[in-house]
This record gives structure tokens, sequence and C-alpha cells, in this order.
């Protein structure tokens, strides 16, 4: 079998997987999060946490229910490391320094999972376990209950409720992620995957010396790293690590935990507004674009000039041969598009155009799909965006899901889409007008360049991975890298729940033969231009300079 027709069958595997768990997975998620009903556990942590489930909060509630929540998380995991020297099962490693304990902690609790250190050289099991996998859940089930209270905004009116954070939060864990993980784990283990709590053991003759390895809880951390669009790996190959992916059909079934939870959201979110067709919008909307992304990464990687790639069968620097192009072109585009971070390849070796498709995907604010519930929250505001520019075409009155979008609504939407793009082209701008950032650039030129807004991008848009021919283990990067995924998360959400509780505050306008419909193919295309539009608009002088240029040169 060629490698380009394997890409093409993996391909088309994960998309027939993906639509038969879409339309169960989405409904049940729409029923736990309409629900009444609290299940003993979770009234455990409620009572611990001196929580009242039933009160309806309104948005500024929330959002301090949000801020709070985070704010200690990442006060926790910063003490959880500075005290690792001390703890028991620290596998003999030090306590980390403060600005990387500070730069982890962030990473962790924004759901970026940026990683500026070796995972097998510096944490122990109690920070993995108890520091870093605990935040894997919590903060995917914070976007998940932020994107859950923007879809009740739509859902409700003449009210500025917008449910109960503590409770959203909870049960996201409870009755989502940990079912999903268990099951998740016991594939992984199958699969080859290594769950224990062993300690540091040599494996064996390396370049005239032994090797050394950790063991570790890898399985479950490795499937909640993926479910919950993490993506910081145990080992610092991450998913190109035999002992965290170990063959074809575990790769495979990691991107699938990628995917599933923010394409499945869609249908919750049809379900909760009373509109199925209105989550096939979105849909289709998201997987147009990472359809388009994969074709477009495969043919770049496959398509390389010269003696070496046609030996190799296209671009295979940097690819573990186990899983391939195909393979590698689809896990790379999944979680660039995730907000993931997670990688089973180099990504500093893709080809130039290689690397813009993955700057691209972050660029675009990590919503094709998207990370779970970021993703679900950021398209919707780029279709209320999308529905301001058609009624300026009309000089109508924009309309969204029975929803008036004025002045306010716009000024929250059109906030939201700057908050990024100032953080990353500002922060990128900084560190190349100063010397000491650029003296961690590994590689001059356009590529060196595409160092540097990779890290921003992926740490801005939260999602983590990373070119890695770039030493971000400085106090420059690690402060800087470190605002910036914190800004980058939680600035975002102030709009999206003050624009939640505006929607939520008014009362439904009834359809009419003039409003837009939103769920129909011309609206998809509509809303594909304006992503794919805003975007290069706003990054396309930085791509030119960086992977544009290094791929117009190759």
């Amino acid at each position: 079998m060629s490698p380009v027709l394997s890409g093409v069958l993996q391909l088309l595997a994960l998309m027939v997987v993906l639509a038969l768990v879409y339309r169960p997975l989405g409904d049940y998620m729409a029923r736990v999060y309409s629900s009444e009903k609290h299940y003993a556990p979770e009234k455990w942590v409620y009572k611990a946490i001196g929580a009242n489930p039933t009160a309806e909060m309104r948005w500024p509630a929330y959002l301090r229910g949000v801020l709070a929540f985070s704010a200690v998380s990442v006060l926790f995991l910063y003490g959880l490391q500075r005290l690792q020297g001390s703890l028991p099962g620290s596998l003999g490693f030090a306590s980390i320094d403060p600005d990387q304990a500070f730069n982890t902690a962030a990473s962790f609790v924004a759901n970026t999972n940026w990683q500026s250190y070796y995972g097998e050289q510096a944490m122990g099991h109690v920070v993995q376990t108890g520091g870093l996998a605990v935040q894997n859940f919590v903060s995917a089930a914070v976007g998940m209950a932020v994107a859950v209270a923007l879809v009740r905004g739509f859902a409700r009116s003449r009210t500025g409720e917008l449910g109960n954070f503590w409770a959203d939060l909870v049960r996201g864990v409870v009755r989502i992620l940990l079912p999903i993980s268990v099951v998740g784990a016991i594939i992984l283990v199958a699969c080859g995957a290594i769950q224990n709590f062993a300690g540091i053991h040599e494996v064996g003759q390396f370049m005239g010396g032994t090797q050394q390895w950790n063991g570790g809880a890898v399985a479950s951390q490795e499937v909640i790293k993926e479910l919950g669009t993490n993506g910081g790996g145990y080992f610092n190959a991450n998913s190109a690590h035999p002992f965290e992916n170990p063959n074809p059909f575990s790769n495979l079934f990691e991107i699938f935990l990628i995917l599933v939870i923010p394409f499945s959201l869609t249908r919750t979110f049809g379900k909760m507004v009373g509109s199925v067709k209105q989550g096939y919008a979105i849909l289709a909307t998201m997987a147009v674009i990472w359809v388009g992304f994969v074709a477009l990464m495969m043919w770049t990687e496959f398509a390389g000039k010269g003696p070496a790639f046609e030996v190799a069968g296209g671009a295979m620097e940097g690819k573990e041969t186990r899983f391939g192009i195909g393979a590698s072109a689809i896990f790379s585009v999944s979680t660039t598009l995730t907000s993931t971070g997670a990688v089973n390849s180099f990504h500093s070796s893709y080809t130039g155009f290689g690397g813009g498709i993955q700057l691209l995907g972050m660029q675009l604010g990590e919503i094709a799909p998207g990370g779970v519930g970021s993703g679900l929250y950021g398209m919707l505001i780029m279709a209320i965006i999308a529905v301001f520019i058609a009624g300026l075409m009309v000089g109508r009155t924009p309309e969204y899901l029975g929803k008036k979008i004025g002045t306010r609504e716009i000024k929250f939407a059109a906030c939201y889409i700057l908050i990024t793009p100032a953080l990353v082209l500002g922060f990128t701008a900084a560190a190349m007008a100063l010397d000491t950032p650029a003296n961690s650039m590994t590689n001059s030129g356009a590529h060196g360049f595409s160092e540097i807004l990779y890290a921003y991008t992926s740490g801005a848009n939260n999602n983590g991975s990373a070119f890695a021919g770039l030493n971000a283990d400085t106090q420059w990067f690690n402060s800087t890298i470190g605002i910036a995924m914190l800004l980058g998360r939680f600035l975002p959400m102030v709009f999206v729940l003050a624009l939640a509780g505006s929607l939520a505050e008014q009362k439904p306008v009834p359809e009419t033969a003039g409003t837009l419909r939103t769920d129909k193919p011309l609206y998809t295309g509509l809303l594909v231009g304006t992503i794919m539009i805003i975007t290069g608009l706003t990054y396309f002088p930085a791509l030119a300079l960086g992977p544009l240029a290094e791929g117009l040169a190759s």
C-alpha cells in the first residue's frame, strides 16, 4: 500500500468513527448540562468546597467562579512544583525553579500544556499525577463550562442567569471526562502504553553507556491529555514516544480522542438551543477547515522535491517511521487546530509550507474544531461576526438564533478576536527586537523567526505545541509565554461570558422572511470565508516573514 493511500484511508476511517459517535455523545453531553439531578459523588464535592449547585449565576458571578478556581489552581500547582524535592515519589528530582514553575502552572491551568522542561528528567510521580494530570481534567472542564454558559445565553431569554459554574465544572469532570478516560486508558494499556509507578531504571546500552527511563502512570495521563485537548506529555518526546503512543492504532485512537468532544459539542449546542440544524452548520464549518488543512498538509509533506524526498517517499525528516507522513500529518493538523499541543513528530522539521499550515491552524483561534469548550465558543463568536457582516451587506439589523446582534454584542465579539493577535504579535515583536530572546534561536533567517512566532502563537492560543528548535527554558520565555497563556485563556472568557449575559437578557426575535438562515450551506460558506479573511488580514505579514518566505525559498 502506498504511503499516500495509507494516509487517506486512515483519514476516512477516523471520519467514520467520529460520525458514529457524534450523535450519542453530543446528546449525552446536552443531557448532562441540562439535568437537575446531582449524583452522590458530586454532592460530596459541593459540600467540600461549600458550593450550592442549584443557585443560578449571572455572568459576573460565573466569571468570578472561573477566575477564582483557576487562580487557586495556579497557586496549588506552583507550590507543588516548588516543594517537589521534599515530596515522596519525586524520583530524586529537585524542586522546579520559580520561573519554570510559574510557566508550567500557568500552562496547565490555562489548558495550554506548554512544556519548557524534559518531563522524564524534571517531574516526579506526585507532580505528574497529583498536579499535572488533575489540571488536565479540570482545565478542560472549565472550557466546557464556559461554552455551555454561552449556549445558555442563546437558549434563554429575559434573564441574565447562565447556570452554575461549580455544577458545570463538576459534571464535566465526573460525568464526561472521567468515564471516557477510564475506558481510553484501558485501550492504551492494551496497545502497549505503560501504567505503573516504577522508578528510574536502566534499559541497555546507548552510545557506549546505559540508558535510563522512568516508569509512570502514562496511559491514564495520556488519555486525558488528548481527550481534554491538553497536550502535555509525560516524556519530552510526547506522543512520538513509544511508551505514550506505541503503534499506528494507538496513534489513530489518540487523534480520535483529540477530536471527539470538540466535534460532538456542536450536537450539544444544537440540542440545547432547540435546533440541531444550527449544530450541523457549525459542525460543517469546523469539518471543512479541518479536512482542508489535512489535505494541504499531506500534499506539502508528500510533494517534496529532491533525491532525499523521493527515496523516503516524502518529507520524512522528524517523523516516526511507525506512523509515516500520512498519520503524522493528520495528527499535526488535529493538534494545531484543537489547542491540544501533543505532537507525534518534530514540527520544526516540516517543510516551510507545512510549518505555515501549523501556524495558521492555531492563528484561526483554535476553532476547527478547537479545544474542548473553547473551540465551540470561539466558533460561535465568529458566527456572530459573520452574521454582523451579512447584516451590513443588506442593511438589516443582524440576528443569530433569535437574538439581535447590536452594538454591545459586537463590541464583545470584536474584543474577543483582537486579544490573541495583540498578544502574539506584540510579544513576537518584543522578542525579535531584544538581544537576549533572539539568542535562544537555533536557526537564523525565516525559520528562526518562525520559531519565535510559533512559540507565542502556541502560548496565546493555548495550544502548547512547539517547533522545538527554540530554547524556551529561559527567564524571558518562561515569564512572557506564561503571561501570554494566562491572558490568552482568561481575557477572552471575560468577553464570552459578558456576551452570554447580554444575549440571555434579550427578548427572542421572531424569524421573518428577511432573516438570514444560519442553518444553510450558504451561511457555512460565509462563516468559513469570514474566518479565513479575518485571520489572513491579521497574520499575513508575520506569516510572510516566516513560513511563506521559507517555503518559497526552498
